[in-house]
Order: structure tokens, then C-alpha cells, then sequence
């Protein structure tokens, strides 16, 4: 199906995959890639170029105008949005769609739900559209990730590959990313409550209300203090924390009869946190580290070694980050029936290898990857260690931009990292 937007051509396609690459006469799922070119190009024979969305669990962009890094990606590309298995338009993965199955069918059906296979899906789909050509990649967050991971796996595929605020560790255990990561989020909690003088108390107020009243949220659940904290996740994105703090300025409403809480405050804070919508974040999240090893809840656990997330009464109250919990499955209404799923895919030790370092290391696949000093979500410190991994990389350093950085300036830092790789390849 074809479609006309502003300034572009959106072309839907579909495609079935076998479920396991492994086993491809077995079960098929379906896959949805939209096809994006200007106005301009749209009858140009231009080379593709497919971008990865970040999550894991999110659907690709679905463009209304062509703008951003699409902007300067239609300058010279057919670009391919995938929804990635389990999202979007491909075979959507909920709890509606897996509730025939046992916990340990959903758990087997979803271990083919990583990088891994996402990358088979991609060479499935590169092979049918234009055969042994390469094409061009462009990965956000774990976008990146699938990105190394494609290097990795199938290099003769790729012309040149993109990453921005997704260049993972090869090596490390979730344990070790979430130490990183829990020390990052205190650093921007300090940074808000320093921004917003009265934000802390905002928050301890918040708390307070909480822990002594029954709140129920338009959608039925009740408001936690666990699920306050969670709201954190947007101190790392560009105009998250401006987003929150004139949430929480308004959510207490003080009249002669008592403090409530704002129906403002609690309509808002639904459209805050996506676990409900999007279930694949808060059951893949940390398996998408996990290399011949289980997570057992690895930011849970972590969490203990920073006593501080831990609120009390009395304490003030800090936020939390890009973490799941176990308690997610007890409190968010959708995630509930996947609980025992849950537990099972934590439980998991069997997850196989995601990164071969010596192959990485002889990479000949132009990539130039877009690092971010100040990353909440995926540690500075960690992607320069693997830039340094892995061979014929070229990345720019920048404190100019949070994770989501590509949704704020994408045009320019798309711009940028062509340039960068086109200079490479030219050396």
C-alpha cells in the first residue's frame, strides 16, 4: 500500500520469516518494513538505507513529513523503516497474542525475539529486494546494537553502517551496565534537583501522598511510589526533565478541604511510562545483554548495592532510570499475565553469544557511530571501549545532546556521521 505524505511516498511491505532462522520450514512470522523517499526521488534508483528503531520492543517511526534525519536520509536513500518482530505491524507481540500460550511457550517464542534474530530478518529481507547488493544502516539505541550485531553476523550485507547513542559493551554482564547506569541517574537526579530548586520537595510531597492514600490512575491501576520513581526515564532524553518538572509542579492541588492530586497530573502521568503499551521493552530489556548467561533481574539486584533508590518515609526521593523490575509485573495491568514469562526469560542462562570481539576487530564494513558523553541509558565509557574494538569505526564524542538526540537534531548528526564515514572510506 502506498501512501502520500507530506513532501514523501510511504510504500508498506510485508514479508514472512521463518521464526527461527535455524529452522525454516518450521513456524513464520510476519514482518512489516515501510519503504520512505521524497517526493523527488520516489522513481530515482536510489540504494537503501534501513534504519533500526531503539527499545528493544518499539516500532519504527511512522513519518508525517519529511523532516529530521528522514530529511537528509531521502537526500541520497530509499529508506526502509523495519518494525522489528514483535512490533509495530510485524506479528505484534502482547499479552493478548500470547495468552494461549504456557508461560514456557511464551518464554521459548520470545528467546527469538533479540538482535539476533531481528539481524536474520533483515538479511532475509536485503536478499529479496535486491539480491547480493549490499545496502546502508542506520541504528538508534538498540537500533545500535543490532547494528554491531549485523556487523558481526553477516559484514558482506552492509555497505556502511550508522549508529547513534547505541554503541554497546561486547563484553560486559547487565550487572556491570547497570552499576554504570544507577550511577548515571544519580548524577541526573542532582542535575534536576539543581535545575528545579523545589523539585525535591515536589517529589517528597508526592511520596508522602502516596504512601498514605489510595490513588487510582484513569486506566485503572494504582499509582505507587515505585511507579513515581519510574518517570526518571526522561531525565535522560533532551526536554525530559522540563517535561517533568511542570508535571509534578501541578500535581498536588492544596484547598481548604485537603490535598489531592491533581486529574491533570494523573491523565498525564499515564502517557509517561510504556510498559503497558510496549510489553517487549520490560521482558527483553535485559536479555539484549545476556551472552551464555541469565539476568536474574540484574537491575534489581544492582539497585540493593545504591540503598538511596530504596525510598523510606522521611527520605527524599530520586528517580529511577531505563531499569525493570520484577515488581513491573505485579503492578503494570498488561504485564501481569506475562509474569511467570517473565521470570522464566530472567531465569534463562542459555541465551548464545551476541559479539565475537576477534571478528569485530577485522571489521572492513565503514562504520561511524555518534557517542554521547552525558548518556543515560547507554554508558560513554563502555562505547569507547568498544569504538576501540572494533575495526574501521570512526565515532564522534559529543556533549551536545542526549540520548535522543537524533529526534531533536537529527538531520545534522545524520549529516555529520556520512560525512564522517564518507572521509574514512576515502583514507
Amino acid at each position: 500500500m502506498q501512501l502520500s505524505l507530506s513532501d514523501l511516498v510511504s510504500t508498506s511491505h510485508f514479508f514472512t520469516v521463518p521464526l527461527n532462522h535455524n529452522q525454516p520450514n518450521h513456524d513464520t512470522i510476519k514482518i512489516h518494513v515501510r519503504e520512505v523517499t521524497s517526493c523527488d526521488n520516489q522513481n530515482n534508483n536510489l540504494p537503501y538505507l534501513v534504519f533500526f528503531q531503539g527499545g528493544p520492543g518499539f516500532a519504527a517511526p511512522r513519518p508525517i513529513s519529511n523532516d529530521g534525519w528522514l530529511k537528509r536520509a531521502t537526500k541520497e536513500f530509499r529508506v526502509l523503516l523495519l518494525d522489528q518482530r514483535g512490533t509495530g505491524l510485524s506479528t505484534p507481540v502482547n499479552h493478548v497474542s500470547l495468552n494461549k500460550m504456557s508461560a514456557e511457550q511464551q518464554a521459548n517464542y520470545l528467546s527469538y525475539f533479540r538482535a539476533d534474530s531481528i539481524i536474520k530478518d533483515a538479511e532475509y529481507i536485503r536478499k529479496i529486494l535486491i539480491g547480493p547488493q549490499t545496502w546502508s544502516v542506520l541504528g538508534q539505541s538498540f537500533g545500535g546494537f543490532c547494528v554491531v550485531k549485523y556487523l558481526n553476523d553477516a559484514p558482506d550485507g552492509l555497505k556502511e553502517a550508522y549508529i547513534t547513542g547505541g554503541l554497546p559493551s561486547l563484553t560486559h554482564t547487565a550487572d556491570a551496565v547497570y552499576r554504570k547506569t544507577f550511577a548515571r541517574v544519580k548524577q541526573k537526579n542532582r542535575d534536576f534537583f539543581t535545575r528545579f530548586p523545589n523539585a525535591q520537595q515536589i517529589l517528597n510531597d508526592l511520596a508522602h501522598y502516596i504512601s498514605n492514600n489510595q490513588v487510582i490512575l484513569p486506566n485503572g491501576e494504582t499509582l505507587t511510589v515505585e511507579m513515581l520513581q519510574c518517570t526518571g526515564i526522561h531525565l535522560g532524553l533532551e526536554q525530559g526533565p522540563e517535561t517533568l518538572y511542570y508535571l509534578f509542579e501541578q500535581a498536588l492541588i492544596n484547598s481548604p478541604t485537603g490535598t489531592y492530586l491533581n486529574p491533570l497530573f494523573l491523565t498525564h502521568f499515564c502517557t509517561l511510562l510504556d510498559y503497558n503499551t510496549n510489553p517487549l521493552f520490560a521482558l527483553l530489556h535485559e536479555p539484549i545483554y545476556n551472552q551464555n548467561c541469565a539476568s536474574n533481574w540484574s537491575a534489581q539486584r544492582i539497585r540493593n548495592e545504591f540503598s538511596e533508590f530504596n525510598y523510606k518515609p522521611g527520605n527524599d526521593l530520586i528517580l529511577t532510570g531505563e531499569m525493570i523490575f520484577p515488581w513491573y509485573f505485579d503492578q503494570f495491568t498488561q504485564l501481569k499475565p506475562l509474569q511467570k514469562c517473565a521470570e522464566l526469560l530472567a531465569q534463562k542462562s542459555d541465551w548464545p553469544a551476541l559479539y565475537d570481539s576477534e571478528k569485530l576487530s577485522n571489521n572492513t564494513v565503514p562504520v561511524a557511530a555518534a557517542i554521547y558523553s552525558e548518556d543515560m541509558f547507554v554508558e560513554m565509557e563502555y562505547s569507547l571501549q568498544s569504538a576501540s574494538q572494533i575495526t574501521n569505526l570512526t565515532y564522534w564524542l559529543t556533549s551536545e545532546y542526549e540520548h535522543n538526540g537524533i529526534r531533536m537534531d537529527g538531520e545534522h548528526i545524520l549529516d555529520r556521521l556520512i560525512a564522517l564515514n564518507r572521509s574514512n572510506v576515502l583514507r
